[in-house]
């Protein structure tokens, strides 16, 4: 699903394809049932990420408890990362003094891609203040997308109306279909019982709730149900759900972000995983792997860093500026820096520049503000 594009509105009739849902007579098999799932193969790798993800999960409640100040230090930061980055995950950009002012609710929206950056702001800060009050239930969704949208004059909060499909686009131009999610008069009931499925599963405690939560994820992506959003409110709903299974992660690393930095995995394995998955055939196993060794996985290991720097004795907002220009191994600008560090101050990123500059450390390549910065430990 690299560079995949999705196709609204289209009636156009389809051959009986493999994967082609309206080849279907009935509905296809959620990837939430025991039959399916008792098949798949759980690799060692994934028992041991599942451990690994737990014993996160208690030094997560033991920081809670020991550096308070430290985790709001991080929650502010993965509010403004999360809404950035899973936003331009779908190619919704604005400056970074804007996204911060509209995180904080300080500007009003002036511009389409603000007014999608906003909803997302409104929906995760209801997660975050809410998730324990929150019953996952399709109504629940569809108030969420409409959320998402609310400052938008299109309307949120209904399944698409028409079909539509994922494609990609080739170097040469081309576009080819990768998937086809289920046509959209299925979609209401295909909704009803994915959430059927999960509800039961998860109640009956009989399988793994980190396994439960991707193979949700991967089931509503393949339903597709919205004309618009289907990537931010599977994220959203990501977040939501890992809340109910007890892990905070989200309120304090960004896992939007995590999923932008390796979003060619993302999409591969999406795509791996989907192939087959109107058959009840397709092999979860990729999905799983990314889902939780990289993307999960993952941001429990920049947790554990970022609260070790963060805790080390320096003032915190200067100890992560050094941290990230620390890991630049390339050219950098003022612009990443506040990517990476958006509650840090711009006063004090080029302060930090200049005396790093003074003592030899770095190289400044230009003027202005999109002047590009070079750590000379590198370049020697």
């Amino acid at each position: 699903m690299k560079n995949e594009k999705i196709k609204k509105g289209t009636q156009k009739k389809r051959g009986k394809a493999a994967g082609d849902p309206n080849s279907a007579v009935i509905l296809p098999p959620t990837s939430l049932n025991s039959q399916y799932l008792q098949t798949q193969v759980i690799t060692q790798n994934i028992l041991q990420t599942i451990r690994r993800i737990a014993e996160y999960k208690g030094k997560q409640d033991l920081y809670k408890e020991q550096s308070p100040q430290v985790l709001e230090s991080l929650r502010q930061a993965a509010i403004i990362q999360s809404t950035e980055s899973s936003n331009r995950l779908e190619g919704i950009t604005a400056p970074m003094d804007r996204i911060k002012d509209l995180v904080a609710g300080k500007a009003t929206p002036r511009n389409r891609s603000e007014q999608e950056i906003a909803g997302y702001r409104n929906v995760l800060n209801t997660i975050h203040a809410n998730h324990a009050d929150i019953p996952f239930t399709t109504g629940v969704v569809l108030q969420f997308h409409r959320d998402l949208y609310q400052f938008l004059p299109a309307e949120g909060g209904k399944w698409k109306p028409v079909d539509n499909e994922i494609t990609e686009n080739r170097p040469d131009g081309s576009k080819v279909v990768r998937f086809h999610p289920v046509p959209a008069h299925r979609t209401p009931e295909a909704m009803e019982k994915l959430h059927e499925n999960f509800d039961t599963l998860w109640k009956s405690g009989e399988i793994e709730p980190l396994l439960l939560i991707p193979t949700y994820v991967l089931d509503f992506l393949c339903i597709h149900p919205f004309l618009d959003g289907n990537g931010r409110m599977a994220r959203l709903l990501t977040l939501l759900l890992l809340y109910k299974a007890g892990y905070e992660l989200g309120r304090y690393i960004s896992l939007e972000q995590m999923v932008e930095k390796t979003k060619e995995g993302y999409y591969d394995s999406l795509h791996a995983s989907s192939q087959g998955w109107h058959e009840g055939f397709h092999p979860i196993l990729p999905w799983w792997e990314y889902f939780l060794g990289v993307m999960l996985f993952g941001s429990c290991r920049e947790f554990e860093r970022r609260v070790g720097l963060l805790t080390g004795g320096r003032g915190t907002k200067t100890a992560m500026v050094m941290d990230t220009i620390g890991h630049f191994r390339n050219d950098f600008t003022i612009r990443e820096i506040q990517e990476i560090c958006p509650h840090v101050g711009i006063d004090l990123i080029r302060r930090i520049l200049r005396d790093e500059k003074k003592s030899g450390k770095l190289e400044c390549l230009g003027r202005g503000p999109s002047a590009k910065w070079r750590n000379r430990e590198y370049t020697q």
